[in-house]
């Protein structure tokens, strides 16, 4: 039996069977599922599973397998009980309670104590997260042309060309997407936050001018982009509201676009540009004048964000640094958070004597290394608790090296080593010289007082 087929048909056993299942989903790393009786759910069960890495208790229970065989696992599932695997396209509720692992490392997260600044985030984040694999893929394909560029190649050969095509390309038109998901996240029409979203990057902008100044094209950034289809969203359902059925599917739409067009070119793309740059002159500022304490700080503080998973709501902050000044130099000190983790991992591996706690460092760490996090912090770091903040301190002191070099990344993606694809060329070694930084103090401060033999027991 291959190895996703005994996790379905053994994660599916300790739910209760198929028949306790009523909806099924998959993330990049867990999978989703929303029993019809929790009480024949056995959790302890499905944590003393094989390959399983935690599981996280939410509005949906979450098994976190790790990316590539979380699909697998899935479609298995899909298989059994003749069900559709719904491809996750938020985040919204990733964390917010933790109560199993919460109530063993303090976590202490609660959906009903949630603040309006992590509801915001969450909802900010629901936008981004499905557009995640091709951020990541188109971030990396063009880092690694710049790579090539820098290394000599002649940036107008053919090839070149075509990468740089390939990795560039969805950042060009990234604002369509955003508007479709935000439209869809606010329950318009994806296609009306599309062309809201166009109303934004639409090269035609430079040929208006309004109070005697031309429109930049892409002004206001996503954050434009994101108002301007919440309004669309917005707009067209109280339109609807009113509109005889007959004829909603013209007046409807049509209303909704031509007020949202004349309120972006009037309001919105000059509030979004006002925003972009109170955030990116803000972060900037930040950075210049803390300098290795910004970094310290920034990276010691970044993983308490992924554990809510409110980390993708600072996408658009990402995007926005690269399009006013070229590069973002936020990335490469929150990727510290990962690689403290990382060595964290490895020096509980080190350290422990049991067997089924080596067996989960060593599935997550080659992803951790990767820039895949989840799997070490809800298998190992957070429950064990202490790890989790020794982390943290590893952490921060590889931020503190990248704010100290300002380094920066000329395009998102993934943490860990693939993100040295990103970084400046002539940065890279400094990048890779911190992420050792960090996963040296991670190991470090988590052997001398992060883990004790006895944490292990409840694991």
């Amino acid at each position: 039996m291959r190895k996703e087929e005994r996790l379905a048909k053994e994660i599916t056993d300790q739910l209760g069977g198929t028949g306790n299942i009523a909806e099924l989903a998959s993330c990049m790393t867990r999978l989703r599922v929303k029993p019809v009786d929790a009480s024949k759910v056995s959790l302890e069960g499905i944590k003393d599973i094989d390959g399983v890495m935690g599981v996280v208790e939410a509005e949906t229970l979450q098994i976190i397998l790790g990316p590539g065989i979380v699909t697998k696992v899935a479609d298995e599932v899909s298989k059994m009980t003749g069900m559709n695997v719904a491809s996750v396209d938020d985040d919204e509720e990733i964390d917010t309670s933790l109560e199993g692992l919460a109530a063993r490392t303090k976590a202490g997260l609660n959906e009903k104590n949630a603040t309006p600044f992590k509801l915001f985030l969450r909802k900010i984040a629901s936008i981004f997260i499905p557009l995640i694999p091709a951020i990541v893929a188109s971030g990396l394909v063009a880092g690694i042309t710049n790579v090539v560029i820098r290394s000599g190649a002649d940036p107008e050969s053919t090839l070149v060309q075509m990468l740089s095509l390939i990795g560039w390309g969805l950042f060009s038109y990234l604002g369509v997407f955003v508007g479709i998901n935000t439209a869809k996240e606010f329950g318009g029409s994806p296609a009306l936050g599309g062309a809201a979203g166009i109303l934004l990057i639409n090269p035609g902008l430079a040929n208006i001018t309004l109070f005697g100044e031309a429109l930049v094209p892409g002004r206001g950034g996503l954050i434009g982009v994101m108002l301007a289809a919440a309004l669309i969203a917005f707009l067209e359902k109280r339109i609807r509201k009113v509109v005889p059925s007959a004829v909603d599917i013209i007046v409807t739409p049509t209303l909704a676009l031509l007020a949202t067009g004349f309120a972006t070119f009037f309001i919105l793309q000059p509030v979004g540009g006002f925003l972009s740059d109170i955030i990116t002159k803000g972060l900037l500022g930040i950075l210049d004048i803390g300098g290795v304490l910004a970094g310290l700080v920034l990276a010691g503080t970044f993983l308490p964000l992924v554990v809510t998973g409110l980390h993708q709501g600072l996408t658009p902050v990402h995007m926005e640094l690269i399009n006013t000044i070229g590069d973002d130099p936020l990335l490469p000190i929150l990727a510290m958070g990962g690689a403290g983790q990382v060595g964290a991992a490895f020096a509980i591996y080190f350290k422990t004597k049991n067997a089924r706690l080596k067996k989960v460092i060593k599935g997550g760490l080659p992803v951790g290394i990767l820039g895949i996090g989840e799997p070490l912090i809800f298998g190992v770091t957070l429950p064990l608790g202490r790890p989790f903040l020794t982390a943290c301190l590893g952490a921060a002191v590889g931020g503190a090296f990248q704010a100290f070099f300002k380094i920066a990344t000329i395009a998102i993606g993934v943490s860990g080593i693939p993100l040295a694809f990103l970084v400046h060329t002539h940065q890279i070694v400094l990048y890779l010289i911190g992420l050792l930084i960090a996963y040296a103090f991670g190991f470090l401060f988590t052997w001398m007082f992060g883990f004790k033999e006895e944490m292990a027991k409840n694991i």
